[in-house]
């Protein structure tokens, strides 16, 4: 073996041996421990995860994907069938953080919990309430000035007759529709911390918000996230006389 090819194949195997993998660009990054654990936690607390795309390029706007002029770039499952890829099983997970040592992570909704998904400042408004309230409130995680409520599940009936769907109801293709409150249930998905956004946000849970609380019901706090969108949303009308 020529010297330049035994020198370039000792410098990877370094890089491999002190927990460096190469992105898609062939950039090097080092495997953050700190997100494996997060990871873990979320999926030994019940919350099926599986691999997701993940910001790339030197401006990090690109999408690990191989899809040209990705719609979502580094926020969607890997696979078309994230659906049943989610797992909680500890061997997989530890098979993913080995094997994509870059990638974001979603959770599927509908199954095991669901995700009642408002902008930030409105969570802020619930959360202050539900504290002076003393009412139960699971995991919330925040980012890209949104937050993320955590619930129990509506979906997870054997008999398909007792499944009520919701005008609120959003799925990946549907956000700009649900601009205010979005009900992550059936068919949809959320980022998990630490998934990076494009923009460089990271996915994070609130301080002592993390995987490990109880899910409530989700109807408990639907009200409360209710009004306060109502709160920090303006009112039609206001809002077509601010546009003339």
């Amino acid at each position: 073996m020529a010297a330049g090819k035994s020198s370039r194949l000792s410098d990877w195997l370094r890089r491999r041996s002190a927990g460096q993998d190469l992105d898609a660009d062939g950039a090097a990054g080092v495997r953050d421990l700190r997100r494996d654990d997060l990871l873990r936690g979320a999926a030994e607390a019940g919350l099926p995860i599986a691999p997701a795309a993940h910001p790339s390029g030197v401006s990090g706007f690109r999408c690990s994907c191989d899809r040209i002029g990705c719609p979502t770039p580094g926020t969607h499952p890997v696979s078309f069938a994230w659906q049943t890829q989610a797992s909680t099983d500890p061997q997989q997970i530890e098979t993913w953080l080995r094997t994509q040592p870059l990638a974001n992570f979603i959770t599927a909704t509908g199954n095991t919990h669901d995700v009642l998904d408002v902008p930030a400042e409105a969570g802020r408004i619930a959360l202050a309430r539900l504290a002076a309230e003393g009412a139960a409130v699971g995991p919330v995680a925040t980012s890209e000035g949104r937050m993320f409520f955590f619930t129990a599940t509506r979906a997870a009936t054997a008999d398909e007759d007792e499944w009520w769907p919701c005008e609120l109801d959003c799925h990946p293709e549907t956000l700009d529709e649900h601009p205010g409150l979005r009900w992550h249930c059936r068919g949809s998905y959320v980022l998990v911390p630490p998934s990076r956004h494009p923009s460089g946000a990271v996915v994070e849970w609130l301080a002592g918000r993390g995987p490990g609380r109880g899910l409530p019901d989700p109807l408990t706090l639907l009200e409360v996230l209710t009004d306060a969108c109502a709160q920090v949303e303006p009112e039609p009308e206001a809002a077509a006389g601010w546009l003339l």
